[in-house]
């Protein structure tokens, strides 16, 4: 059991929006937070009792935040594998370490995947032009090339799209690992979100709706308009059959033009897709995560309004910063980084409505510059 007395501590690794929407969960539940992150006007910095400025490699930092603290968590989970097996092992880190460390690595997440028995795209390790040539002989073009760890909103991330793409390619195999996989001609993207608790009960969130622009999730929509919640559980729960999941985590999936679902990635922690549960659900995914850590039982989850959650990017919110209070429907969030560019995640906004089409309609005049509905 998990459980810790009301005034105790959690210790969340990393103190950005996610790390800042965790604290207000468990400080709304009566706990005690403490934060590490290695930025010293971290979002999360506020709303938290103990702050640590420090490096996410910093050995004795993070020692220092587990000895404070009753449980520990996480918003960030690229941690270096061996600090991480050691906090594993001398502190109450309930989400564990192995599962996090397969997933740092893009090879060993996809083959987790496939061999859970879940449908992946088309992948495969490679370690030089001629490895990534035979794939392409084998699966045809486009692909997409990605660096095996590291990366995000589009980072470390390359499309070959034709023969003459491909004959140029520089590919630095000397200075990362990569995979290759098959670039899919989608018919829509979809994410589920779901809560594990220690004792192993399990709730999932809607199934969502996401559209991506330049990698970076841009809308998502929930419920989503495109019904493949059972398909998509029954593959969660073959992840977690051969994974070990603890709080909430996200899968998320594509859909090709001939309706077949794959598993694209995994994230071990909140996701930004689920942001609009803090509005439109019973329970929020942060909620969810707090619970989960600390075994208490977490409610059905029931979704009061249909959602529609948009990312506010830096050129976002330098066009709509006068003027993103003006909407008495919009539930803005700000997460308070200094750091201002055009396209860094500087909050979101989420609107509940019983019309999703006509919704769109509104938001492409008042917020949407040229994005498809």
């Amino acid at each position: 059991m998990n459980s810790i007395r009301l005034g105790g501590t959690i210790g969340i690794i990393g103190g950005g929006q996610l790390g800042k929407m965790l604290a207000q969960s468990a400080l709304r539940m009566g706990y005690r937070v403490a934060i590490l992150d290695p930025s010293g006007d971290a979002p999360a910095k506020a709303t938290c009792h103990t702050f640590i400025h420090a490096p996410f490699s910093d050995f004795d930092a993070l020692k220092h935040l587990c000895e404070i603290s009753d449980i520990v968590t996480y918003e960030f989970e690229n941690i270096d594998a061996h600090i991480l097996r050691t906090l594993v092992h001398d502190y109450n880190v309930p989400q564990g370490a192995e599962t996090v460390l397969t997933l740092q690595n893009r090879d060993l997440e996809k083959t987790a995947i496939a061999e859970s028995g879940a449908d992946i795209v088309p992948y495969g390790k490679i370690e030089d032009g001629d490895a990534l040539k035979g794939f392409v002989r084998e699966h045809g073009l486009p692909v997409i090339v990605k660096t095996t760890t590291g990366g995000y909103d589009g980072k470390g991330q390359m499309v070959i799209e034709s023969e003459a793409e491909l004959a140029e390619m520089n590919i630095p195999f000397d200075e990362a690992e990569w995979v290759v996989e098959k670039y899919l001609h989608l018919e829509r993207e979809v994410s589920l979100t779901t809560a594990r608790s220690t004792s192993g009960q399990v709730i999932h969130f809607p199934l969502q709706e996401n559209l991506h622009k330049n990698q970076i999730l841009y809308r998502t929509i929930a419920p989503s308009r495109i019904d493949y919640e059972e398909e998509a559980k029954q593959a969660v729960g073959k992840i977690m059959e051969a994974m070990h999941f603890v709080g909430v985590f996200t899968v998320e999936f594509f859909i090709d033009q001939d309706g077949r679902l794959y598993v694209n990635e995994i994230a071990p922690r909140p996701h930004n897709s689920a942001h609009h549960t803090i509005e439109s659900c019973s329970i929020s995914q942060f909620d969810a995560h707090i619970l989960a850590l600390l075994d208490h039982p977490m409610p059905e989850v029931r979704q009061h309004q249909q959602a529609i959650m948009m990312n506010l990017l830096g050129d976002d919110l330098d066009r709509l910063e006068d003027t993103l209070f003006s909407q008495p429907d919009w539930h803005v969030h700000v997460y308070g980084k200094t750091g201002r560019k055009p396209a860094r995640k500087m909050g979101h906004v989420t609107l509940l409505t019983d019309d999703v089409e006509a919704t769109l309609g509104h938001l492409e005049q008042k917020f949407i510059k040229g994005v498809e509905a």
